[in-house]
């Protein structure tokens, strides 16, 4: 399966849990059901991976924690939140290139159009 169709597929499990659940509950309940529905498409999904912080090739003792990584190429980053911020993009390409992983995809669960709060990043690129 190449990339094209894996975010393909993430988006397709996206619409399915938005529509079966719909806005307003908490991140962790999205992704839980987003994990189960990604699965069912045969999709290999790690959740909560860490992810270190390098400087000067030295491994600090901070990290962050990617929220899916599916199939070892696309980071999913997941937000129920009023409105998505500036913010919210930064971070996602920041773990783009901390990651070398080259497709993310930031999604807002907590809206009235999840079409228009899906977004795909590419890493290198700031769009």
């Amino acid at each position: 399966m190449d990339i094209n169709e894996i975010t393909y597929q993430i988006r397709g499990a996206i619409f399915n849990v938005y529509n079966a659940l719909g806005p307003g509950l908490l991140e962790s309940v999205y992704q839980v059901t987003l994990i189960y529905e990604l699965k069912k498409r045969g999709l290999d999904v790690k959740s909560e991976l860490p992810l270190p912080v390098f400087y000067d090739d030295v491994k600090m003792d901070v990290g962050f924690r990617i929220d899916l990584l599916v199939n070892d190429l696309v980071i999913i980053e997941i937000k129920s939140v009023e409105e998505l911020a500036k913010v919210h993009h930064k971070q996602l390409i920041t773990y783009l290139k901390l990651s070398g992983k080259p497709i993310g995809i930031l999604v807002n669960f907590n809206c009235d159009n999840i079409d228009k709060n899906i977004f795909r990043k590419v890493n290198g690129l700031v769009n």
